[in-house]
């Protein structure tokens, strides 16, 4: 009996191995499955797929046209910016240019008044050395003639003979310096 026990434990199956049935219904059951995934699933993924590459595509395109146009931007205000660079260099050229003239004429306005200012003052000078003068000669014509009136001992009160003494005192006084 010990025998007939051992046969039959030989013939009993193997748990770690399937039956046949099961690796048949395991097969037709993954293939049904990877047809269902392959029909149903995987098109909605590829759908997906190419929906976003499109639009990451999409947007590429629209980011480069961006690009472009800041780009065709940029370079615009650049060519503006160096317009209104070389615009307000000419204008501070022209102000220098004018500055220097102002100047120019503004010494020169100077230069002439000044000439007038010292001319008028040694016009006056002349004017006032001349009155001095006159009131000078007058003084010591009086003063001589009462002098030499003292000295002759007659009086010089003649207007004619007081003229000749002054003109002549005052002749040998110039010819004296």
């Amino acid at each position: 009996m010990q025998t007939e026990v051992i046969v039959v434990a030989s013939e009993e199956l193997n748990p770690l191995i399937p039956h046949p049935i099961e690796i048949v219904l395991a097969a037709v059951f993954f293939i049904t499955l990877l047809v269902l995934v392959k029909k149903f699933i995987v098109p909605a993924f590829e759908q997906t797929f190419a929906e976003r590459t499109a639009a990451i595509e999409g947007g590429l395109a629209a980011a480069e046209t961006k690009q472009a146009e800041a780009d065709a931007k940029l370079a615009e205000l650049e060519k503006q910016l160096s317009e209104a660079r070389h615009e307000a260099a000419r204008i501070r050229e022209d102000a220098r240019e004018q500055g220097a003239a102002i100047i120019a004429e503004m010494r020169e306005q100077a230069v002439s008044e000044s000439s007038r200012i010292v001319e008028a003052g040694k016009a006056q000078i002349e004017a006032e050395r001349q009155q001095a003068i006159i009131s000078l000669r007058a003084e010591v014509g009086g003063l001589a003639t009462g002098l030499a009136g003292r000295i002759v001992g007659e009086s010089l009160d003649d207007e004619a003979r007081q003229s000749r003494v002054v003109e002549r005192f005052l002749v040998e006084l110039e010819g004296a310096n």
